[in-house]
């Protein structure tokens, strides 16, 4: 498998039907600018539909992928390592943000585990029927996945996303459940944005106390000098120092824009695969939005790499796609509103200025006596 072949696959969103929708923005009966990014959306979403006149977002679809990071190990983050399948538990029983969230909305959770570090009896046989490996490598000292482990993930990944377009999905809140994930994910960062580990390090989802991010600041350290080495085979370099569930985000984010299927990205561990994918596929962040800002700085410099502007800034940073999820309702918003709002009536035409009068003959009272004609 080489990821570059994807630069292949995917096409840009569709530049002149965007003008086409730029110019429609402009004769509307709300002035330009007066919806702010809304506008700037509706015309994204022209161009990702192929249509001037966009169709709502009707089938909406929240997938996760999971998995453990055996870097946990280093006490890098605020829950306890191998313990993900708790969080999944949460989100399937309903009882996460995320879970609240989608329920209250009306969206539907797809949970993949491509690496959890727990008995497979643990969860529904649905969630772990994909899973690449049980959990993954200690990436400062060792590599994440085996080349083969990698290749299997990112085609997990690549069959997610196909199943999604195939059932009519027409956006996807993309997000992640894992314990030690942001490690990799700054890591990737990192390396290919060429910063150094404590430029790019945050305290994660659960957060964590100063020694601990100063342990986590060592550990994206010494992961950074085994993936430098690798930088110019993304494939190599997930295998180093991402893991199974970053890889099948990769893959994922990647069919999705072959599939022209937009997704809307949550935190620094999307971000992540995201910098990956645009590293095999420049095109492919054509088809991605950002939801919201996280806090984590990898992800503010992995997203200033891409050009994604965030939708929104609640300072939301507990994960798991909640971000993402709360921007939805804006994409949708500006879905009807490019839809639905009518055009200014054109003042040129002839219904604007009401039908031209027929040719009037004076009455005898107005019109002036004919020439020649005797006075009464």
């Amino acid at each position: 498998m080489n990821l570059d072949d994807f630069s292949d696959l995917i096409e840009r969103a569709d530049g002149g039907i965007r003008r086409d929708a730029e110019e429609r923005r402009e004769r509307l009966v709300v002035p330009p600018g007066a919806l702010g990014r809304l506008d700037e959306l509706g015309e994204w979403l022209s161009a990702a539909q192929a249509t001037v006149k966009v169709r709502a977002i009707e089938q909406p679809k929240v997938v996760l992928f999971a998995g453990d990071h055996g870097v946990a190990s280093r006490d890098v983050s605020g829950r306890a390592p191998g313990t993900t399948h708790e969080l999944v538990r949460a989100v399937l029983d309903g009882a996460s943000p995320l879970a609240v969230l989608a329920r209250s909305m009306n969206v539907p959770v797809r949970v993949v585990d491509a690496g959890l570090d727990c008995e497979p009896e643990l969860l529904p046989a649905e969630v772990v029927r994909h899973r690449v490996r049980r959990g993954s490598g200690r990436i400062d000292v060792e590599n994440a996945l085996t080349v083969e482990e990698t290749e299997a993930a990112v085609r997990l990944g690549i069959a997610i996303a196909d199943e999604e377009a195939d059932s009519g999905t027409d956006l996807v809140v993309l997000g992640d459940l894992s314990v030690g994930g942001t490690t990799p994910a700054s890591t990737l960062i990192a390396a290919l944005c060429g910063t150094d580990a404590s430029v790019v390090t945050g305290r994660g989802g659960a957060g964590i106390d100063d020694l601990a991010w100063m342990r986590k600041c060592a550990a994206v350290r010494d992961s950074l000098r085994r993936a430098r080495p690798v930088l110019g085979d993304q494939l190599e370099l997930l295998a180093a120092v991402g893991g199974a569930d970053l890889a099948a985000m990769t893959g994922f984010l990647l069919q999705a824009s072959v599939r022209r299927m937009p997704v809307i990205l949550d935190g620094v561990v999307g971000a992540a695969c995201a910098l990956v994918a645009q590293r095999a596929a420049f095109r492919a962040p054509d088809w991605w939005l950002a939801g919201q800002v996280s806090g984590e700085p990898a992800q503010a410099k992995a997203l200033d790499r891409m050009a994604l502007n965030p939708l929104l800034d609640h300072g939301v940073h507990v994960g798991e796609g909640t971000g993402a999820l709360l921007a939805l309702p804006l994409v949708q918003a500006a879905a009807a509103f490019a839809a639905e709002l009518p055009e200014r009536p054109d003042p040129t035409a002839p219904d604007a200025q009401g039908t031209p009068d027929a040719e009037v003959t004076p009455d005898a009272e107005s019109a002036p006596a004919a020439e020649g004609a005797p006075e009464a």
